[in-house]
């Protein structure tokens, strides 16, 4: 293989970026060089230079929720930002292309088709974006983190998402329980890192309503808007918790815990399968395309999770299921193990391998 870099392209919001930064590092461990595609104002121009990748910038932005202006010019700046791209690839010679979503991938994967660079393309939902939906047919290959995703016409590779190496190292469930017969429900409830004002609202109510009725320890993250408010919820109802507005060691959380309330992005998804752990999924209700639902549906229809409609959430309905959780132990087991099952935690070396497939075609 030559030493010309591998360009990543993923930006945006976190789900695109931590999964890419986990291939990038596999790939740079190979001695590979990388380069990523960016924007200036995204989250990526945040974190990945401080990872140690150079980020190469381009104008793009996206078009949802905007106004009918912001449509009529978006030919001129989706042919600018394909400008600009083709310009960058020119300096810097990338020998393949690998798209993981954001505004970037777009303009960067119809430059790289243009010039004839090998285009891979990753999805980490179980429905696909906009973006990847149109660069499907240019790519190489196309990878995707659930089965079916694509159309079988695009004999796309079935990957899983990469998922750091600390949570798919966590014991395996049936060591996790050994310990655990006291019949204390651990739950760990996540809402993202900006926190989730519904799992925040709900959960402190089902634990108020329950009482001394069982015993249960709770983990809670609140993400940063939401921390007070948790926290007086709580303690209005006189419930010992200390909520956290961040928890840092995910890996010791979903160890810790017996059961999980969650959102079910696709990162969300992954780790939980990874880790091993039963869950509560209440998909984001305005996600694009719906699209965490689907990702839910992976293990909530092998039973390795339980869906819950945002609108259907309520605390009653909730400490039933706390309650029904607590008292069958053996079934919170038998869901871990679907879920772990389900995981794939080779993902991160089979992208990578593909992408160098691609590369040295």
């Amino acid at each position: 293989m030559e030493n010309r870099p591998i360009l990543i392209m993923a930006g945006g919001t976190g789900g695109h970026i931590y999964p890419a930064l986990a291939v990038a590092d596999c790939l740079r461990d190979r001695g590979i060089p990388l380069l990523w595609l960016g924007t200036k104002t995204g989250l990526e121009a945040k974190i990945v230079p401080g990872k140690g990748y150079q980020l190469l910038t381009i104008n793009i932005s996206g078009l949802r929720g905007k106004g009918f202006l912001r449509w009529i010019t978006a030919p001129l700046s989706i042919f600018m930002a394909v400008a600009q791209s083709i310009i960058l690839f020119m300096n810097y010679k990338p020998i393949a292309v690998l798209g993981m979503g954001g505004f970037a991938s777009g303009p960067g994967g119809i430059a790289a088709w243009l010039m004839r660079i090998p285009l891979c393309v990753h999805e980490q939902n179980a429905v696909a974006g906009m973006t990847n939906r149109l660069l499907a047919p240019l790519a190489r290959i196309v990878m995707e983190a659930f089965p079916n995703t694509f159309s079988p016409s695009t004999n796309a590779k079935v990957t899983g998402n990469p998922v750091r190496e600390e949570i798919i190292e966590i014991a395996i469930p049936e060591d996790r329980f050994q310990d655990r017969a006291n019949n204390c429900l651990r739950v760990l409830v996540v809402g993202g890192s900006l926190g989730a004002r519904a799992l925040n609202e709900v959960v402190p109510d089902a634990f108020s309503i329950l009482g001394d009725e069982i015993n249960f320890q709770i983990k809670h993250q609140t993400g940063n808007s939401h921390l007070d408010s948790t926290k007086a919820r709580y303690q209005s109802l006189n419930i010992s918790v200390e909520p956290q507005a961040y928890i840092e060691d995910m890996a010791a959380a979903y160890e810790w815990s017996d059961l999980v309330l969650c959102r079910a992005g696709a990162m969300t998804v992954a780790e939980i399968a990874a880790a091993g752990v039963a869950a509560i999924l209440v998909p984001y209700p305005f996600a694009v395309d719906d699209h965490q639902t689907a990702n839910a549906n992976y293990l909530s229809r092998q039973g390795g999770a339980v869906l819950i409609q945002e609108a259907e959430l309520n605390g009653q309905g909730l400490a039933q299921l706390f309650r029904d959780f607590s008292r069958d132990r053996d079934g919170l087991l038998k869901m871990a193990k679907i879920s772990r099952s389900l995981s794939r935690p080779g993902a991160t070396d089979h992208v990578a391998d593909l992408c160098i497939e691609v590369a040295c075609a």
